[in-house]
């Protein structure tokens, strides 16, 4: 799930600094990690120890504020009863790339990615946007091609995803729901030549940059195999001890 995180440290830098160029510096003094990567480790700690989601996410969530969490969400952490708030956030989706990972078949996928998912985001763009997400990294990770991930997000989510990047770019601004920022973060991906193109065209669309990116990350490692070498060391030197165990316990575990 390195990808994931790779892409939201990159993009963290343009999230309220867009940008459209595609040869914006991939990393800087300001790079860091937000909200994406900590709800992602999260997720993560879920699927590893069977812990319970709304007590988990919660607890990374207060354990690494300031972060950018939403601010919805933010109220959800201070809560005493963790119930869900009908959210249609792309927060959802940014944080389940562990489960595409992590689950057998296409089915447990759908299941688990909703579990992760209702804890808080219980509308249903919410959970479509983090099924869709689980699923191209699914099938990514299993060998299918573009056209038929493309094919299977179309027909099982009701995404469009017939324009381009160049289409999507010039008139795409900030965007937080999951239907406004899902189809064009997997279409960053599907364009790819890729691990790092997929970030870059992600980043370039502007918008919420650092959780498009992630989501093209995340699919983008599951697709290509890896996240090149160069750009796990810059990443991992941006993460503090305890996200480094659990992501490297998560890869142990999953062959990753």
């Amino acid at each position: 799930m390195l990808g994931a995180i790779a892409g939201d440290i990159i993009g963290s830098v343009y999230e309220f600094n867009n940008t459209r160029r595609y040869d914006f510096e991939l990393f800087s003094q300001h790079s860091r990690f937000t909200d994406d990567t900590v709800l992602t480790v999260a997720v993560a700690d879920c699927l590893l120890h069977g812990r319970d989601y709304a007590r988990t996410i919660q607890e990374y969530g207060n354990r690494y504020p300031d972060r950018g969490y939403g601010g919805r969400f933010s109220e959800w952490l201070g809560s005493d009863d963790r119930k869900p708030y009908n959210s249609f956030g792309n927060g959802s989706a940014m944080r389940v790339s562990p489960v595409g990972f992590a689950c057998d078949t296409l089915d447990e996928v759908l299941v688990e990615a909703r579990r992760s998912a209702e804890v808080t985001h219980n509308h249903p763009e919410g959970i479509k946007g983090a099924q869709a997400v689980a699923a191209a990294i699914f099938l990514a990770r299993r060998g299918w091609d573009k056209p038929y991930i493309r094919e299977y997000i179309t027909d099982a989510f009701g995404y469009k995803l017939t324009r381009t990047i160049e289409e999507i770019r010039p008139r795409y601004s900030f965007d937080e729901t999951c239907q406004g920022s899902v189809p064009q973060a997997i279409t960053a991906f599907l364009e790819s030549k890729g691990y790092e193109d997929a970030v870059r065209q992600a980043v370039s669309l502007g918008g919420d940059s650092d959780t498009i990116a992630c989501i093209a990350g995340g699919i983008a490692q599951a697709y290509y195999g890896c996240v090149p070498v160069a750009i796990a060391v810059e990443a991992r030197q941006r993460l503090d001890p305890p996200l480094l165990r659990t992501i490297d316990e998560f890869n142990e575990r999953f062959k990753l």
